[in-house]
């Protein structure tokens, strides 16, 4: 698999024009050259984010299939394994790489790794609509306009803030998204439900806890676009609610069984006891014993 370690050799590799940057980057995809990166594998040391509309194609990102039927925004992190096959583009698009090493110094070094997007699936990609594809070509065009500009000692400054605020734009975005489409999104929260119900009708004492990342897996999500779903419509993350199934069951295997806290708490799949009786405790506002004890008087 080719890894990227320069803008160079990625520009280069694709027949981009040279990097102006050697940590920053931007490519306009106009229709006529349709900006490909050739049918190929590959990770790298930048974050990218792109605005492409496809007609035609494959994109696979960790497991998934983009949905090449809708134009999106997608986000991927460094070293994400990211393949391309026969892509065509309908309408102009852009990508930004930027190397980790360019924030080094800033707030935003940090802050990059906050979004939970850069850990989306494709297929979980972010739909804009026309008013919100303007606000980002608006702030594409400020960067790309800097980038090509003579630099001086305020284009890093100047550059960074139109790439921060595209960030925290499709943060909003994908508030939206998540609102508008309450079909979809409720029937995530309800085959969670389903899922979670399931898991604990065929016991834990074998299997073990349940894990956010099977979870997801099993609903054909990544984890953390799983539990910004569940947050967004439930006021819980997928944690969160694991744990209060957790606890209910437990409170259920209190009431209606003879076996004492420890036998409880490895029924329900816990290795580790003083962890069941913390996370008991955090959900409910006593200990397992204390709870057993309020029910015998």
């Amino acid at each position: 698999m080719k890894h990227f370690k320069s803008l160079l050799d990625l520009h280069r590799e694709n027949g981009f024009p040279t990097p102006e940057h050697p940590l920053f980057s931007v490519v306009s995809c106009k229709l006529a050259d349709a900006c490909p990166i050739g049918d190929r594998e590959f990770t790298s040391d930048f974050y990218m984010i792109a605005l492409k509309k496809f007609k035609a194609g494959v994109i696979l990102y960790g497991r998934t299939k983009y949905d090449n039927n809708s134009g999106s925004m997608y986000f991927v992190q460094p070293r994400q394994v990211i393949e391309m096959k026969n892509l065509e583009m309908e309408e102009d698009g852009f990508m930004i790489f930027c190397h980790e090493d360019f924030l080094n110094g800033l707030a935003l070094h940090s802050e990059i790794k906050k979004y939970g997007f850069f850990d989306y699936e494709i297929n979980e990609a972010l739909h804009l609509s026309p008013k919100e594809e303007a606000i980002i070509w608006e702030l594409y065009n400020k960067i790309e306009n800097e980038y090509r500009d003579n630099p001086d000692e305020y284009s890093r400054d100047i550059i960074l803030a139109h790439f921060d605020s595209i960030l925290k734009y499709s943060q909003r975005f994908y508030k939206r998204q998540f609102i508008n489409r309450t079909t979809l999104s409720g029937s995530i929260v309800s085959r969670f439900n389903h899922s979670l119900e399931s898991y604990f009708a065929k016991g834990l004492d074998e299997k073990g806890l349940p894990t956010v990342k099977g979870m997801a897996e099993e609903l054909n999500l990544s984890s953390r676009y799983l539990s910004d779903v569940l947050k967004q419509e439930t006021g819980k993350t997928a944690i969160e609610l694991i744990h209060i199934f957790l606890i209910s069951e437990a409170k259920n295997l209190i009431r209606s069984s003879e076996n004492n806290i420890a036998d409880t708490a490895y029924a329900l799949g816990f290795d580790n006891l003083p962890y069941f009786s913390r996370l008991f405790k955090r959900e409910t506002g006593m200990s397992p014993n204390q709870f057993k004890k309020q029910l015998l008087n």
